[in-house]
């Protein structure tokens, strides 16, 4: 019997997975903090290890460096659940030694499964394609190949049956529970809008940022995939506030307000039988600075949005009017046209009388503010941002959109 260690601070995340594993056949011990993991690595020996990089007492990546420090765990297989969003943090678990990266919004129980078993069976790191973070490219330092002593022969994989009922029930619970998070949410986003000190708002953050984030892992175990991706969006932007808090501007909090607001209608469609995957979109970013229009494009492929990008409001209406667009990105300061004038023309516009139009400007007094209501204008965000918050913003106006529910 294989041995799996799982590494989570979630506990009912972490029930589910040890449940499903040990009627997979595997022996299963569970950690719920980075220090009695390592202790467990050492102690219980396990054949592969799952871990989260969001954990307490030490981190995913400071745990993966103490595992690989010591040579008899220098093969150890070790898969890394990540935010999908933390680049920075997947690139440093790639160099610390990860066997894999997988999203944790986007992958069910049954697929971490079935990389275990590639990974044992095969003893590389060759495993099955499921949605997982991107490799980025490794030095002579990076991530050490996955080398096993015992190859264990792939054991036969459970029927399809038992798969959906294993998901159908998850998904019933996750489903039961959603009113009293979504309740948890709100009194939490109150709570950080209304601390009358720094200290007291961090705590509020950084609870705020617990929740959001056993909802990714939740989410994505049941399957909820518009859920997860949404929580795994504001989980990387509350880690961001958390971290550095002269970043809790005005704007932030509103964008943190919608993403809870939007989660909210999420909840109450959870069960309406609509499709799971995310559709594909087409965003308009129109600002004459290549700069600006760049680290808008950028902020936007985080959240893998495409997006037709130009610095000419004049080809902007042009092709405003020949296309459809699912959410347009306007500065305000632009030669010819300026961003509220152009505005008020793609009203005029069938296609685009609803489409939501952010504004993206340095601008932000009372006057601006007004100006771009009063164009036509939906939202806006002030410059400079942070590209996580452009990033959760574009997903609301997107999801909300194809759900049919912009306003």
């Amino acid at each position: 019997m294989k041995k799996i260690l799982l590494i989570e601070d979630d506990q009912i995340v972490a029930n589910i997975y040890r449940n499903k594993f040990m009627i997979e056949g595997f022996q299963v011990e569970i950690a719920l903090d980075g220090q009695v993991g390592f202790d467990l690595v050492r102690t219980f020996r396990p054949d592969a290890v799952i871990l989260d990089l969001m954990l307490p007492k030490l981190t995913g990546v400071e745990l993966m460096k103490k595992i690989r420090s010591e040579p008899e765990f220098e093969s150890l297989p070790v898969i890394v659940f990540s935010n999908t969003y933390l680049t920075h943090l997947v690139q440093e678990a790639w160099k610390a030694g990860a066997t894999k990266c997988l999203s944790k919004s986007n992958c069910t129980p049954k697929q971490v499964i079935d990389v275990i078993r590639s990974t044992l069976a095969n003893g590389t790191s060759e495993v099955p394609s499921i949605p997982s973070v991107p490799v980025p490219a490794r030095s002579a330092t990076g991530a050490v190949a996955v080398g096993h002593k015992e190859a264990a022969p792939a054991e036969r994989p459970p029927s399809s049956d038992t798969d959906a009922e294993f998901q159908a029930e998850l998904r019933k619970s996750f489903i039961q529970s959603l009113p009293a998070t979504l309740s948890t949410l709100r009194g939490l986003l109150q709570g950080m809008i209304k601390a009358d000190h720094e200290i007291s708002r961090l705590k509020q953050v950084h609870e705020l940022y617990r929740r959001i984030h056993a909802l990714t892992g939740n989410a994505g175990l049941a399957g909820m995939v518009q859920i997860a991706q949404m929580a795994d969006a504001l989980e990387a932007l509350l880690k961001e506030l958390y971290e550095k808090p002269k970043n809790i501007t005005a704007s932030t909090l509103r964008t943190v307000a919608s993403a809870i607001d939007f989660l909210g209608i999420l909840f109450e469609r959870s069960t309406l039988p609509d499709k799971q995957e995310f559709p594909p979109v087409n965003i308009l970013v129109v600002d004459d600075e290549a700069i600006s229009r760049r680290a808008v494009t950028y902020a936007l492929e985080k959240a893998k949005l495409k997006s037709v990008n130009v610095e000419d409001p004049l080809i902007a209406y042009t092709l405003l009017s020949e296309n459809q667009f699912d959410l347009i990105f306007l500065d305000v300061d632009m030669p010819g046209m300026n961003g509220f004038e152009l505005c008020t023309k793609l009203r005029t516009l069938p296609a685009h009388k609803k489409t939501p139009v952010v504004f993206v400007t340095s601008l932000n007094d009372f006057e601006s503010r007004a100006s771009s209501m009063m164009s036509g204008g939906t939202d806006f965000i002030a410059k400079p941002f942070l590209f996580i918050e452009l990033a959760v913003k574009a997903l609301v106006y997107v999801l909300r959109g194809r759900l049919g529910v912009n306003k």
